[in-house]
């Protein structure tokens, strides 16, 4: 796992393009696993800009998202397709029906869970799972409890994170959904490059779990210790409560140029 410490928003952004881009460069057919919410979003910025000025192009490559909530209607703004194609998709030349998601309006929910894991090994894999973190440790929609093992199901979202998620709903939190479907721990494991971005002091303790804790299903991002190809972009604040900052800083800084990101 590399820790990576930035000093804002705009160098996350740059960075975790240059990942994106290096990987289109190599395999124009690349499959991204696109995340919802904020901490993507400098990201997506960036690549959007470089699309813009003819740098890369997505006209090959292929998209699967991460999540969605179970019941919102397909029209609804913040459906999490609706939400990654005003952010994303419909910035850049994805063809049409390239990046797809879980169907959160599914009549058959388990075969609904099962057809997405097939459709994303049909494509042969997520070459690259940009991530964020939510304050109890959640990636995707695994809360906290997550078996490490799971595959794409239904959760149940906690109190929490339907607060965390209520700015969106007008900060109505009834208006939240209570179920969604989610890509489990193992599916987002089975990529081969992590890229998860935290910002923000309200990140802090999710990330110190992450980096410097035990790998445990009440932090469930703890898992991505065990992964072998993990880069994680934070700012000062989320950086905040790691005991060992200096030294990820310092190693950074002395990293070969040749190892990329």
């Amino acid at each position: 796992m590399e820790i990576v410490i930035l000093p804002d928003n705009q160098a996350i952004g740059s960075l975790g393009a240059d990942a994106v881009e290096d990987l289109l460069r190599r395999k124009p057919d690349a499959v991204i696993g696109l995340a919802t919410g904020s901490s993507p979003l400098a990201i997506y910025d960036e690549l959007a800009n470089r699309y813009s000025n003819d740098r890369l192009s997505f006209a090959k490559a292929r998209g699967f998202t991460l999540d969605e909530y179970v019941g919102l209607p397909a029209d609804h703004p913040e459906s999490y397709r609706n939400v990654i194609d005003k952010d994303f998709v419909s910035r850049v030349d994805f063809a049409p029906g390239a990046v797809r998601g879980p169907d959160g309006l599914a009549q058959d929910i388990q075969a609904a869970c099962a057809g997405y894991e097939e459709a994303i090994a049909r494509a042969g894999g997520v070459d690259l799972q940009i991530l964020g973190i939510g304050t109890d440790g959640h990636i995707g929609f695994n809360e906290p409890g997550s078996s490490l093992a799971s595959r794409t199901r239904i959760k149940t979202l906690t109190r929490q994170t339907r607060i965390d998620n209520a700015r969106f709903f007008g900060d109505v939190l009834d208006a939240v959904p209570t179920h969604c479907l989610t890509q489990g721990l193992a599916t987002i494991m089975s990529a081969r490059h992590v890229l998860l971005v935290a910002t923000g002091a309200g990140k802090a303790e999710a990330v110190h779990h992450l980096v410097e804790g035990a790998v445990s299903a009440m932090w469930p991002g703890t898992i991505l210790q065990h992964h072998p190809h993990v880069t994680v972009l934070l700012d000062g604040a989320a950086a905040g409560r790691l005991q060992l900052a200096d030294y990820y800083r310092q190693t950074y800084l002395a990293k070969p140029a040749w190892q990329g990101i």
